[in-house]
């Protein structure tokens, strides 16, 4: 078993040795790790020696179930996997035909994971024990977590198509459509977001929509993002069209928006019910997650007066960084630069950020600042997102190890 290396301490930089690192991104400031917050509990080998040849990372975030103290999360090797969160032992696993490199969606009222596979179909499968209950072909790869909402399970194909699917049966009750541009996308695509009686959704052409989660209604006429980041380009055609992110529904006090990302025009707020738009910024390029962390109002330990509460909107960019903006206006309040080979979505965990990187390890970070707060290297590489529940996190490496972390909470 491989041993995680040794996290150094090392004192704060100067601001004059900040601004150097930060402008330099063969040393980022991600190398520098200030404390030791970050614990590696166990470490295994999980995926089957030999399966995950038609896959070079391991993609996707992995599911806690902490009732029932499991976790689901699907490797290249063809499987997903149940685990124990105790000591990573497995409980069972589930073979497809293809990749599973799908956020799988555990579901504690019937105790069952829905998750997709790039062999173009969503199972859906007992939590206990992974007996398949049904499955549902649509012919592209499936790597977006499905959603359950309103009655139906929601979820979007490599093709840009959206569907809804009776959860109980799996029979489709409607889906929708957007033919893709050929040649001008970024690998990825949109998850589906819902808010009231709608779903919403981004495609590879660079539009977002919404529809009625009843019947498929189209709610508002599709917003061509594309054109947005033609204007933003100075009327250049933009090399990508695409809007890859899953939207991020947040209430504000204009009311509730949309938040997507088109990977060339930057970031917009869409009006939920028409579609206008409310805010931009075209600075924010290349995201490929967005989420939102919040912090409720609360008393400090050490007295004094209440300490407001606070939002952050997160964007992992491949190109730009990792951004902590305002939601209310797009403003950035703070940007981190880039590891060399990009950083994955984050993960709450004990109040702060966890990434993954594909070179420097796992960081946990301040989500009020982007200050880096803890680092661990164990030598391997990294393109799933972590996931986190209260001080524990979960990941697994494109070597296929998984790791299971301890992060004591910061300061």
């Amino acid at each position: 078993m491989l041993q995680a290396a040794i996290v150094a301490v090392v004192l704060p930089l100067s601001a004059c040795e900040s601004l150097k690192q930060g402008a330099n991104p063969e040393i980022p400031l991600w190398v520098h790790r200030p404390g030791s917050v970050i614990s590696l509990l166990s470490q295994r080998q999980l995926t089957a020696e030999g399966r995950n040849l038609d896959e070079a990372l391991e993609a996707g975030r992995p599911t806690i179930d902490a009732a029932h103290f499991r976790v689901f999360v699907g490797s290249s090797d063809h499987g997903l996997y149940a685990l124990r969160a105790q000591d990573s032992s497995s409980i069972w696993r589930f073979e497809t035909v293809g990749a599973v490199q799908c956020e799988p969606l555990y579901d504690p009222k019937e105790d069952v994971v829905y998750f997709g596979s790039n062999d173009g179909a969503l199972y859906k499968v007992r939590a206990d024990n992974g007996a398949l209950l049904w499955r549902f072909m649509s012919n592209a790869e499936i790597e977006r977590r499905p959603l359950l909402y309103g009655g139906s399970l929601f979820f979007v194909n490599a093709n840009d198509t959206l569907i809804a699917a009776d959860p109980a049966t799996g029979q489709m009750k409607w889906s929708q459509h957007r033919a893709p541009i050929g040649g001008m996308s970024i690998a990825g695509y949109s998850g589906v977001a819902a808010y009231e009686d709608r779903v919403i959704v981004a495609f590879s052409d660079g539009h977002v929509g919404a529809y009625d989660v009843r019947d498929g209604t189209q709610l508002w006429q599709p917003v061509d993002l594309s054109a947005e980041a033609e204007e933003n380009l100075g009327y250049q055609v933009p090399k990508y069209f695409d809007v890859d992110t899953t939207p991020v529904v947040a209430a504000i006090s204009s009311g509730p928006v949309a938040i997507v990302a088109a990977y060339a025009g930057g970031l917009f707020a869409l009006d939920t019910s028409n579609g206008a738009q409310v805010w931009s910024n075209p600075r924010v390029t290349g995201v490929s997650d967005l989420a939102m962390w919040s912090q409720p109002a609360h008393e400090p330990k050490n007295g004094g007066p209440t300490i407001p509460a606070k939002r952050m909107l997160i964007a992992s960019s491949g190109t730009t960084g990792l951004w902590g903006l305002n939601p209310e206006d797009g403003t950035e309040e703070w940007r981190q630069p880039l590891p060399v080979g990009g950083v994955s979505a984050p993960a709450q965990v004990a109040g702060a950020l966890l990434v993954s990187t594909t070179r420097y390890g796992l960081f946990l970070m301040s989500p009020l600042t982007g200050q880096v707060i803890d680092g661990i290297d164990p030598g391997l590489g990294f393109a799933m997102a972590p996931a986190g529940y209260g001080n524990r996190a979960f990941v697994l490496s494109n070597g296929g190890w998984w790791l299971s972390l301890h992060v004591s909470p910061p300061g």
